[in-house]
Formats: C-alpha cells, structure tokens, sequence
C-alpha cells in the first residue's frame, strides 16, 4: 500500500481513533526503543502498548492497512536485533501478562506473550511444573519473546528448545488474518512444503541447535506438520502472537554434577561427544579467561576449587533414583578424557559452580580492554565438531587482532562470545562485517548454525546464504510471501535482510561530537548492553536496581531506559539538545541516585553517577531549582542552625505550623505531605563530654552533617560501643563535609571543594594510623565511590579509600568484641542503599547474624533516598518504592527490631509507618 503524504504515526493515531491513547509517538519514548540487546539501533515511528488482546489485534490492524512495519517486542534482551524495527514497535511486555490458566493433567499452560518466564515459573511451580527453557534472562524475558527467538538455554538437552515446549499459538498474520497455529489448516502452506520436501529433508534439523532461518523440518510429513514448533523462531517476521499454549514439564527430584577439568577449553570440547551418552540435561564449558574474569571482579572465594586444568566442564545428571543418577555420573567420570574430575553432590556447591560461568558471562562485556559486544554471539556446531571449532574460532579471533571470551553449552555445540569490536574506530563497520563474514563461513564449514538460540536477527540474517543454498533462501522467502506478502512483519530479519554492517549504534555513536569533547562519559553510558537486568523484580533476591522502576514499570524508569536516553542524548540525531534535552531530564526525573546499578547491573552502569553529571552540565551557569539551594546545601544550613542557640526548636516548631510549615516547605522545594526532619538543639560533636582514656588508643567518629544537625542519638550510641570496647574516641573539630548533597544535585564544583577540604581534614588521621568510623552509610560510601572519581588525582583522596569504615566493619577487626544474644528476637534490616552497594553488606549480616536473631534483609530501597523523596512531585514514587519491599516487610513483622543506619530509612520509617528503628550502634549499646 503507498503512504499518504501524512506522516504514519498521524495515519495510525486517527486509524484508531480513542485507542490512540494506546500509541505513544513521543521522542524520548521512540529513543528508548531504538535499541535492544544488540548492537543495533533503528528508531520507531511510534510505540504501542496495547492492554488486551482485543487492543493488540486492532493496532496490528490498522498498522497494516496503512503499510506501517510492525515489530513485536517483549522484554527487549535479543542479542541480535530482532526486537528493534523503523515503523511501529508492539511492546507486550507492559500490559499482556496475564496467565489464562494451567492444567495440571495435560500440563500445559496459556499465556498472554508478555508473560514473564520467571512469573509463569512461579505459578507452575504450586502444581509440581515448570517451563522446560531456561535462558539466563528468565527474570524478565518474556515467553513470547522466547517463541519468536526459540530460545532454549543451558538445560536444553534435557528440555528441548522453545519450539519443543510449544503447544498451539493464536497469531495475527501479515493480512491481518487470526489464525490458531495448530488447528487452521493452512492449505496454501502444506503445498509449499509438499513441492519441497527434499530439499528440507537435506538442509533442515541436521542438529539440535539449528535455529538459524526458519525451521522447515517441523513442517514435514513424517513431522506431522507441526506449525507452532516451525513459527518458534521465525521472530515476528510471520505473525504477531496474541495468546500461547506452551508445554510444562516437572523436575526429576535427583540432581547431581560432575565438574571435569582438561589443559584446554578445545579439549574439553573434544570430550563432549563421546559423554552424551549418558544423557546430561545440561553442559557448560568454560576457560581459564572465563574465571580470570570472575575471580578480577568478586575475588578467589567467587571461585573456590577447581578441577586441574584451564578449561572445564560442569554437566548435570538428573532422574528419579538416586542411585541410578549416581551410577550414571560415576560411570560418567570414569568415561570421560579429563585431567581431574569430581562429582558435586552439595548442591550449593553446585550452585557456586554454575554461578562461575553466569557472572563470567554477565561480565564479559567489560572486562577486556575494549568493551566487548555481542554480534557473534551464539553460533552453534554438531557437538562431534566443537573442539576443532573452537581452536579454529580462536585462530580466527588471532587473525583479526581481536580479543574474546568464548563459554557455551557444550552439550549443544553452541559458543556464546562477547568481543572486543573496535567499532568506534575508523573502519569500524567494515572490520566487524569482515570477521563475522569469515566467521560465518567458518561454522557453516562444520555444518553449523549462525545462530543457536538467539535468533538471527539484524546481527545474522543476511549470513544465512553461507549456511543455505539459494533454493533453501528462496523458499524462505515464499514462507514470508504467504504469512505477509507486503512484508511488513520486521522488515529487515531473515528474509530481505538489512547488511550486518548496517545500523550499528556505535558506529554511529563515533560521529558524535561529544566523543571526541568526553569520550569517557561516552564510554560508560555505552557499557549497558540492554540485556535488561534492571526490569527484574531484582529485589526479591536483595538487589536494589531498580527503585523508581519497580514502582512504575514504566521503561523510562529503569536502568537501561535511563542509559538508552543519554545514549541518544550522545548520538544526537534524536535526542537533540545534549546536556540540556528535555527527553534527559525526564528519564532520569526518577533516578533516586540509589547507585543499586552500580553494583547489581551486570555491566556495571552508575546511574547516580550519570545523573549528577548530566544535572552539573545541563545548569552549569543558570539559576538552579530552589530544592538544589535549599536540600542541597543543607549542610551548611544545618551548621548555621546548630551554631545559633535557640533557632533549631524554632524552625521545628514553624515545620509543624500548618501555615508557616507549608511556606517553609514550598520555599525549599519540598513536597507539603512531607515532615521536616527536627534539627538537633545543639551538634552530635558538642555532646561528645569527656571520655576516660582507652586501652586500645584513639578512634575518630566522623560524624557526618545529617547525624551532627538533626536530632540522633546514633552518635551517642556509636559512642558508648567503642568506650565499652576500650577504645578512646574522638571527634573533629574542623568541618569535614563529603559534599553528598551537592553531588545528589548536580553541584560537581561544590562537591569538590567540599571533597577536597573534608580529605585534607581526614587524611593525616590515616597517616597516623587512626581508625576513622563513620556514623551515616551513604556519607561513608561517598569515600569509596564518588570521592576517588570527581578528584582522581587527589592524594588525601586515596589515602582515604577503604579507610573510612562503618562500624560493622571497625568491629570485625576487634578481636574482643562479641556480638550480644538476641536469641528468640526478630531483627528486619534494611540496608542503606549506598551502603549495600558500594561498600557492601556481607560484614553486617555476619555481625547480626552472630547474635542468634532471626535476621530478615529487607532488598530495595526505603524510597527516600536523600532529598529525592522530599522533593515536590516525587512524593507519590517515593511511596510505592516503600511499599514494595521496606513496608510489607515490617508489616508482615509487628514486634521485630527494625534496623536502619541510613538517616533516610530512618526518617522514611517515622513518615510512612509510624515504626521506630535504630542504627547498628543503638542496637549493639541498648543489648
């Protein structure tokens, strides 16, 4: 159909009608949707978000009649570009969720296809069931997204693919046809096949993880002509899903491992064909570069004990006897070339294991001396072949002067790599064509897969001709002819395809002007990869990414939107104003600068970081909002107000006037719902008294402005623990601010200087070998994290990192100390932020967990979050991020202890619920 002279977004907006209010056409929307997992970028005309299958069969509709291109999206993690497309993107993930029902007999469930794996996990699992497929994103892929990839993951021997565990699937075609795949007959389909039934015969289903293209075998006689299994993995180019019928399967009780080691990852994969044999549900193999990575970022413990070797194995054993299990995995061992093997029957060692290779995985994209991408990233080979594969995939990696970390499942023959492409660089496209041209023609020597459970993509698709001869493309391209003659379904994937080279985001990143002005800046926002961690419901395992995300599940709200908008912000072709584009300001409007990404997304993105920068730059030499004078300076304002005796119960008491408060609030930029904190009569440092000479020598509490100003008794607390300990501390007489505040609000230049004096005030406390404490977690956190890198080349600076301790962490080096029995109590923690994150939890839990309580840790945020919670229109978010893991947690437990350190929980606690808390020091001084 040729368009109008109207724009199509107008034409599908007034196609509509009132569900236009369905299709968001808006830039920073469209931005955040240019990009998946992958390398590429195409920005949308326009997003839709249908809320029913009704809503997502009418806006396929109208699309179609007016020539708009589709492309279906779920969580948006596809490594190779399925999920991005220039005309209208459908994402499903935000409203179709909804699990129609399981029936525990056929054990089978139906599913809207933004269902998330992980919730329909959950909601097999009361009846005994699961879904096979276990990619590593099952937190938040969505199962419809795993059908249009055919994903399997890395217990596919045991489980089969996605297009295994497919039943019957409801589509809506290319002609805007509903069809139920399954049923319908598809008589024009059955010719298609019939006339070419030797040809699939010859070059379709060779292995298991061949994927790439669309699988054909199914659709063969002898295969019953099984066309839900075939539409698994034809990845939006044939039909929109709206609902699915998909297999469920129920774990064998009995598991075991066997880890193998051999001198090389090669050998291993050498070996793996001759193990089979004894039937693994699931293979993973790994090499000395793999746990290089992990031991570099989380230490030896990460790792623990190995099998003699540089490469290795770790397979899976399961079944229903657990003699038999453990027959077949002695008989195994005995069977296999290793240099040293074991089997691991403590689960939880086993768990320890499989975890090597996912953060090895989870890392690998930051961890070689270029950022490393995921083009060529999971090509598969018959497992008979994969050892010469790999030593040649390595030789190949030599010859292109590039670096990889290649791990995969063994079992399959399918090799996951993320390299180091220099695609910034001047020939960047052409380098990066030129090697996985070659390396195409290197798995397809083996009789491999370009693709072996990603999906081809804009990564793989215009490769197929190396795998397929023309008259295997050609049919391809009649498939497409009878599902969408105007080939609107995905334009550019599998049939028809866009060049690999075409559409890179950093190759169009290293046109912008701020890569050359502020290449670092670049870099870092770059390293999300979209994989998409932060869409998790990543607190239920006591993460903390992301807040503002959890309670809006709105993707500009998450991590990887935030990075997505200051990516096009860089780019600058869409997001067009830099530092001062309204688009930036509105991703990163709910950012509560928890800095939870910093440590719990894979890629190591630091959105506090990012946002303070781009505040700075964006009011760099403008009058600043009243809140960033106000709470942003609030340590001076604290000291002023302590300093004049009688003004602190002055300003209590005109918080607390209904007038006068609200005037006071509005002046500062703080939301009317909200209490003022009560400034303290006089400093926490005033209050200090005389304290009898130490045992064990001087300490020095630094006491930070929120705890000297506002009325605390953590100070007093930390106090009386260390003269009870024999020590003899002390307090600074000279102001020593971290400058948090300024940071929070975008204040660098103040916060340097305030950084710069509080060093020079510290610094010689280290040089005379002084243990310094500090009271508040997120000020102490600022020493390991911000400090060292807004003044790099400060020496106060790096002789006071990792030198401010908290006090579970000056308490672990006190050989005296002994935690008090709280046997038969209750303790709910909540973590500061700041302090989970940057400085770490662990020497905490292990403090509390001394004391024989029932320690319940709450993950996420309190939802304050410094000033961000106080400020004018956060109050709404600020309170469903309490909601969701601080408020039921302390609801669900009346009369436990709760322990907050950070003045933010503290002061959240007391506004929200009405429920007292006390610090570490309150804790340990009042038992």
């Amino acid at each position: 159909m040729t368009l109008s002279a109207t724009a199509p977004h107008e034409l599908l907006l007034d196609r509509l009608g009132d569900l236009a209010e369905i299709i968001d056409t808006s830039t920073l929307t469209r931005a955040l949707y240019s990009s998946d997992a992958s390398l590429y970028r195409v920005a949308p005309q326009a997003v839709a978000r249908p809320r029913t299958s009704d809503e997502l069969v009418a806006v396929v509709r109208a699309a179609l009649e007016i020539g708009m291109p589709i492309t279906a999206r779920g969580a948006g993690t596809s490594c190779a570009g399925n999920a991005v497309g220039p005309g209208l993107v459908i994402d499903v993930a935000r409203h179709l969720t909804t699990i129609h029902s399981i029936d525990e007999t056929s054990r089978t469930a139906v599913i809207d296809p933004g269902v998330v794996q992980e919730q329909l996990q959950v909601a097999a699992r009361s009846f005994g069931l699961r879904l096979g497929p276990d990619p590593s994103t099952s937190t938040r892929c969505t199962v419809g997204g795993m059908i249009g990839n055919n994903a399997c993951g890395p217990r596919a021997l045991g489980y089969g693919r996605m297009a295994d565990n497919v039943v019957s699937l409801d589509i809506i075609t290319g002609t805007g046809e509903l069809v139920t795949l399954g049923t319908d007959d598809l008589p024009e389909l059955r010719n298609l096949v019939a006339s070419n039934l030797g040809l699939i015969r010859t070059e379709f289903g060779t292995f298991s993880r061949q994927v790439s293209g669309y699988s054909l075998e199914h659709l063969l006689p002898e295969n019953r002509f099984n066309v839900p299994r075939f539409f698994s993995g034809t990845e939006g180019t044939l039909g929109v899903i709206v609902r699915a019928t998909v297999r469920l399967v129920a774990d064998a009780p009995e598991r075991l491992m066997v880890a193998l080691g051999y001198p090389t990852m090669p050998d291993a994969g050498d070996d793996i064909s001759r193990l089979l044999q004894f039937s693994p549900t699931a293979c993973e193999g790994l090499d000395r570069r793999i746990v290089d990575v992990v031991v570099a970022k989380n230490g030896p413990d990460s790792v623990g004990v190995l099998p003699a070797g540089d490469g290795w194995m770790f397979l899976e054993l399961v079944g229903d006897d657990a003699a038999e299990v453990r027959s077949r995995a002695d008989a195994l061992l005995a069977h296999a070339a290793a240099t040293e093997g074991w089997i691991v029957d403590d689960p939880v060692r086993a768990a320890e294991l499989w975890k090597i290779r996912a953060d090895g995985a989870g890392l690998a994209g930051v961890s070689l001396d270029r950022p490393a991408y995921g083009g060529w990233e999971d090509a598969a080979v018959p497992p008979q072949h994969l050892g010469t594969y790999l030593r040649e995939f390595d030789a190949l990696l030599t010859r292109h002067g590039l670096q990889g970390l290649p791990y995969g499942h063994f079992g399959d023959g399918c090799v996951h790599c993320r390299i180091d492409f220099p695609l910034t660089a001047d020939g960047g496209a052409e380098g990066y064509k030129a090697f996985v041209e070659e390396a195409a023609q290197l798995v397809a020597r083996f009789g491999g897969s370009m693709s072996g459970e990603h999906g081809d993509g804009r990564a793989r698709s215009a490769l197929l001709p190396h795998m397929y001869t023309p008259e295997a493309i050609e049919l391809f391209g009649q498939v497409k002819r009878i599902f969408d003659p105007e080939g609107l379904l995905n334009p550019g994937v599998l049939v028809d395809p866009a060049p690999v080279e075409a559409d890179l985001r950093m190759v169009a990143v290293s046109r912008s002007p701020l890569s050359s002005t502020d290449a670092e800046f670049v870099e870092a926002v770059h390293q999300c990869s979209g994989v998409g961690k932060c869409l998790a419901n990543s607190t239920a395992g006591g993460g903390v990414m992301c807040p503002s995300f959890q309670a809006t599940r709105d993707e500009k709200d998450s991590t990887r939107g935030r990075a997505r908008a200051l990516q096009e912000m860089v780019n600058g072709s869409l997001i067009s104003q830099g530092w001062r584009s309204p688009e930036v300001a509105a991703a990163l409007d709910l950012c509560l600068s928890c800095k939870g990404c910093a440590r719990d997304c894979p890629t190591g993105i630091d959105m506090a970081a990012y946002k303070a920068r781009v505040t700075h730059e964006r009011l760099k030499g403008r009058l600043r909002p009243r809140n960033h004078y106000a709470l942003g300076w609030l340590p001076r304002w604290g000291r002023l107000i302590t300093a004049i005796p009688g003004i602190g119960p002055l300003i209590n008491a005109v918080g607390k006037a209904p007038v006068l408060g609200a005037a006071l609030k509005f002046g500062a930029g703080v939301d009317g719902r909200r209490q003022i904190p009560r400034f303290a009569s006089r400093t926490a440092r005033s209050q200090l008294g005389e304290i009898p000479v130490g045992s064990k020598g001087r300490v020095l509490i630094w006491v930070d402005s929120f705890s000297d100003c506002f009325e605390s008794t953590s100070f007093a607390a930390m106090v009386k623990v260390l003269v009870g300990l024999g020590y003899e501390p002390e307090v600074l007489n000279e102001t020593a601010c971290c400058g948090l505040t300024w940071i929070s609000t975008g204040q660098l230049d103040g916060a340097r200087r305030q950084l710069a004096n509080a060093a020079k005030v510290l610094a010689p406390y280290v040089a005379q070998g002084v243990p310094i404490v500090g009271v508040e977690p997120s000020c102490t956190a600022v020493w390991r994290s911000d400090a060292p890198e807004l003044l790099p080349d400060d020496a106060n600076v790096a002789a006071l990192n990792g030198k401010v301790l908290t006090l579970a962490e000056f308490l672990a080096t006190d050989e005296d100390f002994v935690a008090p029995d709280l046997s038969g109590h209750t303790i709910v923690a909540q973590p500061h932020c700041h302090h989970a994150s940057v400085i770490g939890w662990n020497v905490d839990r292990q403090l509390l967990e001394a004391t024989g309580a029932t320690l319940i840790v709450v993950g996420g945020c309190c939802g304050l979050a410094g000033n961000f919670g106080v400020e004018r229109g956060h109050h709404e978010v600020s309170v469903k991020v309490f909601e969701h893991d601080l408020g039921p947690a302390i609801e669900a437990n009346p009369d436990a202890i709760v322990l907050a350190d950070g003045f933010s929980c503290q002061t959240q606690l007391t506004s929200l619920a009405g429920r007292a808390s006390m610090s570490l020091s309150e804790l340990l001084a009042t038992h």
